[in-house]
Parts: C-alpha cells; structure tokens; sequence
C-alpha cells in the first residue's frame, strides 16, 4: 500500500522505521506537528519524526491544524491507500478520515477498551497493573474508541517507570502497527469491535497529578514516581521549594515516621507515607541536576524534625 504516516516524538520513530524497511508498502509522506521551540534557546526544533523523514528523503507535512485546506489538498494528491498513526498529536477532522480507502490506522499503547486517551502507560503504571500492551485500531471521530485490528501484551516489571514501559512498547507495537499493514493489504484482517465493558480512561497527566501524597500508602508514592517519569515528573515541597522525586524505593522496615517526616543518614534518606517509609534514591532539587539523595540530603543539612510536602 502507498503510506502516509503520522507522528510526531521519539516514540513514534521505531514504527516510522518499521514501516520504511517494509518491501511491502511505500511511506509516501510523513505529517506531524510543527516546529517547536526546544532548549534555553528556545529555538524551534523539528520533531523526531520529522527528522527521521528528512534523513530517509520523504516528505514531510506540518499542517498547523490538519483541517487546515492546503494540507487536505495535498493528502488527496498524494492518494495515500492508508494512513498509520503513533502519538500525532492532533485530532484529525472527518475530511482528513475521508481520504485514505482504508482509513487511518492508530498504534495506542494499552490494551483497547482499557486506558483511552493521551497517557495511557502513565496511567497503567499508576493504578498498578500488572500488563499491559498495544493496540491497532480503525480511527473514528470516537476517543480511541475504533474496530481493533490486534494486539501485542507486555509484562509491567516492579521497577518499570513510565518511560521504560513506553521505550519497550515502541518497539513492540513497531512490528504489530507493520502486521497490521501487511493484513489490511491482503485483505486477511478484519477490524473487531470494542467491547463495551472495561472502559477506562487515560487523559494527559497534569503537574498537579505528579504532586505525592505522603498520607497515601508507599505503594500509591511508589506508583505516582514511577508513572510520571520522566514526564511531567512526581514532586514534592522542600522549604518552600519544589523538590523533584526521580527514584524512590519502598523501605517496609521503616514504619516509625509519621507520613512526610524525612530521616536523613549517611547514605540513606527515608520519608514517612500512610503505610510504611520509602527510600529516596534519586533527587532534583529546584535549578539543580539529579543527584544522589544522600547527596542532597547532606548539602540541605537536614535536621531531626524536618519533612516534605508541608
């Protein structure tokens, strides 16, 4: 089939490359967002799939809005049989849907009906779940709500942080979104209906959602640290200043701090919760680099009685 592909950050890459490497199908055009600023700079910065579009010399299309009129017209011309899609990032009106005969094909990363929506390996880490995976689906006007074309699961590991499971699932899902094109091309897969239960939902994850409650168990901390790295980044206050938690570990034999009392040692720092403490591992204080958090701890000079996110 003739491809014009959409995506636009890293994680979208390893399906872009899948797809170029086919001897099956031809990847005619690359959308995705536009330009962006990036860095102290602030410069604009073209988007990994772009990128990778400009070094393979395809195409590359970067309609402010895909309703935009020169940007349908250009997608007619090109005459795509199919367009895959992985983290766009824009909602694609029905004049864009109308063009492709086959449709735009979306590689999400759960296991539909679970987790629609912008974040769903945040989400899954988060309510602790034990796997997950990905999934190929017919786009309609519906939140990820299409017919599903199949799916590839992926164990959830007890240390995996969001973006562990996110790296794992690109690559995944790169050689089932492939799959999907093969079977769509021969006519051998047929688009399965969503169940209607087990409907969850998966919306992008605010910094205010990163923000830890000491009072929850260690398991919720652990949970929140680990689904919101490394975006936007669990946190928590330090005198008054925001302190980035990167690392941190359950410490079940510590149950004598009340939840955010920190008791700083040599070379290790806990903090109370609801249940039990946890280990601080890794740490970002405001305007530094992580670091160690016994590092930290050693140049804050903790005292006896000091907590966090008071």
């Amino acid at each position: 089939m003739k491809l014009v592909f959409a995506g636009t950050p890293e994680v979208a890459v390893p399906a872009l490359d899948a797809l170029l490497a086919s001897e099956r199908h031809e990847v005619a055009a690359v959308v995705t967002r536009p330009d962006a600023p990036a860095g102290r700079g602030r410069r604009l910065v073209a988007s990994p799939v772009a990128e990778r579009a400009r070094e393979a010399g395809i195409e590359v299309l970067k309609p402010v809005k895909p309703r935009d009129p020169e940007f349908l017209e250009r997608l007619r011309e090109i005459a795509p049989d199919c367009c895959p899609v992985v983290a766009y990032g824009a909602l694609l009106p029905r004049a864009a849907l109308d063009i492709p005969e086959r449709g735009w094909v979306n590689l999400h990363f759960s296991l539909l009906p679970a987790w629609r929506g912008a974040a769903p390996v945040q989400h899954a880490v988060m309510a602790g779940d034990e796997i997950t995976g990905a999934s190929t689906f017919l786009i309609e006007e519906g939140l990820d709500s299409g017919p599903v074309y199949g799916t590839v699961t992926e164990e959830i590991r007890p240390t995996d942080t969001s973006g562990d499971l996110l790296t794992r699932l690109a690559f995944a899902g790169a050689g089932l979104l492939a799959a999907t094109m093969d079977g769509i091309a021969d006519g051998t897969l047929k688009a399965v209906p969503q169940p209607a239960d087990g409907v969850t939902l998966a919306p992008k994850v605010s910094v205010e959602d990163a923000h830890v409650d000491w009072n929850a168990p260690a398991l919720r901390v652990g949970r929140v640290v680990r689904g919101c790295t490394p975006a936007p980044g669990a946190w928590t206050t330090f005198r008054g200043e925001r302190l980035k938690l990167v690392q941190v570990v359950p410490a079940p034999d510590r149950t004598d701090l009340a939840p955010g009392r920190v008791s700083a040692g040599k070379n290790n720092v806990y903090v109370g919760t609801g249940s039990h403490a946890v280990e601080l591992l890794w740490v970002q204080a405001q305007g530094k680099k992580p670091m160690r958090a016994a590092d930290w701890a050693r140049g804050a000079r903790i005292g006896a009685e000091e907590t966090v996110g008071a």
